[in-house]
């Protein structure tokens, strides 16, 4: 998502796993939640985890409260400004919990409220009808989590309070669209075996990442969905942007670079994450959800063709790691 953060490295980043589900940043520097996935615990340990979470949410009661939930959402100051959410206690979060006293500050960035295409008017704007919960026009309205409240004509996030109302720097009213690419392949020898890590005995498993500028962390390149695209097209488009630099390239390097995208994003794949994120852009009345898409080039041929190369919003630095510690 580098429309929010900026990276300025790109790598091919290791894991030591069986292929079936991968967990790793995100270029919001997002992380699975580790009951989702079986190597949770290696993935986890290789990248710190200081950003963005995934957690699952359920429509009826929204997080059951712990420590360990929906704290990147009520951060202050909220991203790129001073303001101060009211604070939310953990046992507050949930909306079942009655809550008298909760006064949310209200905060729509000034970016959002000039009007940009990626964003709504405000609620009380003239002509301004949303369809929430429904495909509205281009504009994707459906939760992936199902059906969310709407109160006073504003969407109710379903994580829960976060002491903020309006947008801040999210465009849409209701869930805001993301796609998060995960390429990988299987590391190899000089003779193209695969190798083994000598501890595990397991197969190491590498994907594409890229290293924030703004927290330092190890991110999967993604972004907002535009109005009207299908996933499958957004990940191809955030990929190419910011892995390869596409916007950058010529007329004859453009089209190489789609014809190799192309035949990477058309092959076999699997959703590794949809849903909800834990993200400090969320407020009460817009969140952000994703879906994260796994396209393993098993032969490792297509990737070994791909010239990694971060775009201007993600910096220029390359590197090929190993391991992150």
């Amino acid at each position: 998502m580098a429309r929010c953060c900026l990276a300025r490295t790109v790598a091919v980043v290791s894991l030591t796993v069986t292929l079936s589900a991968v967990a790793v940043r995100y270029p919001s520097c997002q992380v699975f939640h580790p009951l989702l996935h079986p190597f949770r615990q290696l993935a986890y340990r290789s990248i710190p985890v200081h950003c963005f979470h995934f957690y699952p949410v359920s429509m009826l009661s929204g997080y059951h409260p712990n420590e360990n939930v929906h704290n990147k959402a009520r951060t202050s100051p909220y991203p790129g400004s001073n303001v101060e959410r009211s604070k939310v206690p953990t046992d507050k979060v949930d909306w079942l919990v009655e809550w008298e006293d909760y006064k949310p500050v209200e905060y729509t960035a000034s970016s959002v409220l000039a009007g940009p295409t990626w964003a709504d008017p405000q609620i009380s704007a003239k002509n301004f009808s949303p369809k929430f919960n429904e495909k509205d026009g281009q504009v994707e309205r459906r939760s992936l989590l199902g059906l969310y409240e709407v109160e006073n004509g504003r969407p109710r996030n379903p994580g829960g309070r976060t002491g903020l109302v309006g947008r801040g720097l999210l465009g849409r009213w209701g869930p805001n669209h993301a796609a998060d690419p995960i390429l990988t392949r299987w590391k190899r020898d000089s003779r193209g075996n695969k190798i083994i890590h000598p501890i595990s005995g397991k197969n190491i498993l590498q994907f594409v990442a890229i290293k924030r500028k703004d927290c330092g962390e190890w991110a999967i390149p993604g972004g907002m969905v535009d109005p009207g695209e299908i996933i499958n097209a957004t990940l191809k488009r955030e990929f190419s942007e910011e892995a390869l630099n596409s916007l950058q390239k010529s007329r004859v390097e453009k089209e190489k670079v789609e014809k190799q995208m192309n035949r990477l994003f058309n092959q076999e794949h699997f959703v590794v994450y949809k849903g909800y994120v834990d993200d400090p852009r969320n407020t009460d009345n817009a969140w952000i959800e994703t879906e994260a898409v796994n396209y393993h080039d098993e032969p490792g041929e297509m990737m070994d063709n791909l010239l990694l190369e971060a775009g201007d919003d993600a910096g220029k630095r390359l590197s090929y790691l190993s391991n992150i510690q």
